[in-house]
């Protein structure tokens, strides 16, 4: 027998954040982070200074896709913490429903 695999399209991305993506995200801060000291350190020591720029875009760039991932992460927590309250408020809700 065969047994086919069919895998449906994700709209949106799951609520949750598995450990293996967290190690991911962390990783993505960590090389960008990296890169970007080591962009502006090339800056500090170029002589020449068409070079010194591209450095300093570089570093640029990797600023701005760490801040980007900040900000992805501190949407997520946010809608976390949105869905939590609800939830939340949902229980008690219930809960004094159910006393009446």
């Amino acid at each position: 027998m065969q047994q086919q695999n069919q895998q449906t399209a994700m709209n949106q991305p799951p609520s949750i954040i598995s450990t293996k993506d967290l190690s991911y995200i962390d990783d993505m801060l960590a090389w960008n982070l990296l890169a970007m000291k080591k962009a502006h350190f090339a800056a500090e020591h170029c002589q020449d200074e068409e070079v010194k720029a591209a450095c300093e875009k570089c570093g640029e760039m990797h600023q701005r896709h760490y801040s980007q991932i900040l900000g992805h992460l501190q949407h997520h927590l946010q809608n976390q913490a949105q869905a939590f309250q609800q939830n939340q408020a949902n229980q008690t809700i219930q809960q004094n429903q159910q006393m009446m």
